[in-house]
């Protein structure tokens, strides 16, 4: 097999899977992290340069989609032990680096808890009685003397009632996107807040508001825009 022949890692799952098992002293991908030596992308680079499996521009990306897990994040206490690619002691956490790294994660938590607020309401709102519709399901509720004619008249126009205005999705042009932009991104059958860390030719990349970082093509990225 030439070296032409080597599929590069494309992912940065898949890419921090290759790291913990070239340097399983260093990256874990289950339990408790380990606070990693300042500099260890250039000490990786290095050691990479001559795997044909990892583009550096790939290897920077799953570096610090790692680095900005909540798992990560979590273990960067002041004093804890650094550790370099064969696990070996690099110096400890400033409090400084310890204080920024509580700052993120708690950043992150908050944007998560704020999402999940801000969609409570808007739940609440939709299945609210408007004052038309309470008098006209008390006017169906009332007993005797209420026609079959006029309940169905009643229900007719409870569902004819205007819906609230909904967010609209509008699809974002690739040549507007940038690095760092606020984005709304479709996962499955939902779409999700984000922020965009990185832009390759036929995808991108986005780091969602409850920590994890998520691969897209263009089409699956919109902008929020509210109907008028």
């Amino acid at each position: 097999m030439t070296m032409n022949d080597v599929t590069k890692l494309s992912t940065s799952k898949d890419i921090l899977t290759y790291l913990a098992e070239q340097f399983p002293a260093c990256f874990v991908l289950t339990g408790p992290a380990h606070p990693l030596k300042i500099g260890i992308f250039d000490d990786l680079a290095a050691r990479l340069a001559d795997d044909p499996k990892i583009s550096k521009t790939r290897l920077r990306s799953a570096v610090r989609h790692y680095t900005n897990s909540w798992r990560y994040l979590r273990c960067i206490k002041v004093d804890s032990e650094r550790l370099d690619l064969d696990g070996k002691a690099a110096g400890l956490v400033e409090a400084s680096h310890a204080e920024h790294a509580q700052q993120q994660l708690a950043e992150a938590k908050a944007q998560v808890a704020a999402k999940k607020d801000t969609s409570k309401p808007e739940a609440a709102a939709t299945q609210a009685d408007t004052p038309a519709k309470a008098k006209l399901r008390k006017r169906a509720q009332a007993p005797h003397g209420r026609s079959k004619t006029n309940a169905s008249a009643t229900t007719t126009a409870i569902k004819q009632q205007p819906a609230a205005i909904k967010p609209a999705l509008k699809p974002a042009p690739a040549a507007e996107l940038k690095v760092g932009q606020q984005v709304q991104v479709k996962v499955a059958n939902n779409t999700v807040s984000g922020q965009i860390t990185e832009i390759d030719r036929n995808d991108l990349q986005v780091q969602l508001h409850n920590g994890l970082t998520v691969k897209v093509q263009y089409d699956a990225v919109y902008l929020a825009k509210q109907e008028s």
